[in-house]
């Protein structure tokens, strides 16, 4: 068991150990949360948790809906023409 102890500003460390293992750089920001057996203490997100079609609205593209194997197709094909038309050149 580790323990650690007050100071008279209210802080606590953080065993250096723990910071380590949990990789909390000086910094870090914590949500402090009382529960039933104590205090929780949890690392804030730098970022709100956000969803893939949150972010694919920005894209732009208006077409239909191309999966995977299609795009992978599109992307070959230019590349074999582009080739083809440097060698030619």
């Amino acid at each position: 068991m580790i323990t650690t102890t007050l100071s008279g500003k209210g802080q606590i460390v953080i065993p250096k150990s723990l910071r380590e293992s949990r990789r909390w750089r000086p910094g870090t920001r914590f949500i402090v949360e009382e529960i039933a057996s104590g205090i929780l203490l949890k690392p804030s997100r730098q970022f709100p948790l956000t969803r893939p079609e949150d972010g694919l609205g920005c894209t732009g593209y208006q077409g239909p809906i191309i999966n995977l194997q299609d795009m992978e197709q599109a992307i070959q094909g230019d590349i074999r023409k582009r080739w083809q038309k440097g060698k030619t050149a």
